[in-house]
């Protein structure tokens, strides 16, 4: 029979691994914790089993415990969930791709084995990501006995799992917002740029998107130095020069973006180049700073 999970938290990684985990018999849904009976219900109706409870009623013995909850509420969910139920020989994990395992120390010190698992992908449509979970990379870390516990479950489900440093663990997170959100507000920043040239909104996307599809594979082919391209990569000062002063009139939070972007893409290429060729560093120092 497969072991018990119980979950805390009902939001989009809460509703997505525990549809994952319940429809492929990987785990036995118990008990589903939020902040309010109507949330804990929806996320039952959503995963298709599961106990809803209300707040303050008591959680019945699991042998996983899952915690999807906001970073600043996984050390008081842990410290709760060790006076609520015996935790020895438990395993409590939780899904924060920026804090690590330690952070469930209460649950640690009540006797638990304690896991940070952080699958890498958006969580905007836990129905698609339940679909589609399989092949999903997921960075985890903890104590070993837990590791062993979910791995296998994570496996199980199709996942991809790598062992990260809990000490780097911001660094590691830093690195999924750089190749997801500000891969977001990058793109928004050239449809926004496209639009003030008197391009519509619709056209200003098909201009983007060869652009922004082949950039993405190149860069995930080739490596950063060897996919780069325009005049930053041709030593083109005086375009990029002409750029900044043309963004810093129309926009300035734009224009700031712009220049911080060409000072790493300047670093880039010169990487690129050997780290003795100076040229790039010395000949962007003529570019204007954002005003």
């Amino acid at each position: 029979m497969p072991q018990q999970l119980a979950i805390i938290g009902g939001g989009r990684v809460a509703r997505a691994l525990g549809k994952v985990f319940t429809h492929a018999g990987i785990f036995m849904l118990g008990d589903i914790r939020t902040r309010s009976l109507a949330s804990a219900q929806q996320a039952a109706g959503f995963i298709g089993g599961g106990t809803a409870l209300a707040p303050g009623q008591p959680m019945r013995v699991a042998d996983v415990y899952m915690l999807a909850v906001s970073d600043d509420q996984i050390g008081p969910a842990a410290a709760a969930l060790a006076l609520d139920v015996p935790l020895a020989g438990a395993v409590v994990f939780h899904c924060s791709g920026a804090k690590a395992a330690a952070e469930l120390e209460p649950a640690r010190a009540a006797g638990a084995f304690v896991a940070s698992v952080h699958p890498v992908r958006s969580f905007a449509d836990p129905e698609q990501v339940a679909r589609s979970f399989g092949g999903t990379w997921c960075g985890i870390e903890g104590d070993a006995p837990a590791l062993e516990l979910l791995e296998a479950a994570f496996g199980a489900a199709g996942a991809q799992l790598v062992r990260i440093d809990p000490a780097a663990k911001a660094v590691y997170h830093a690195a999924s917002v750089f190749a997801s959100n500000y891969l977001v507000t990058v793109v928004d920043a050239a449809l926004a740029a496209y639009r003030a040239a008197g391009i519509d909104e619709l056209s200003a996307r098909q201009l983007a998107a060869p652009l922004a599809a082949e950039a993405l594979d190149n860069v995930l082919r080739l490596g950063g130095p060897a996919a780069l391209t325009g005049p930053i990569a041709r030593g083109d000062m005086d375009t990029v020069a002409r750029q900044q002063r043309a963004l810093d009139a129309w926009d300035a939070p734009t224009g700031e973006l712009y220049a911080a972007l060409a000072r790493a893409t300047a670093l880039l290429a010169a990487r690129g180049r050997g780290a003795a060729d100076a040229t790039l560093h010395k000949s962007f120092d003529k570019v204007p700073k954002a005003q």
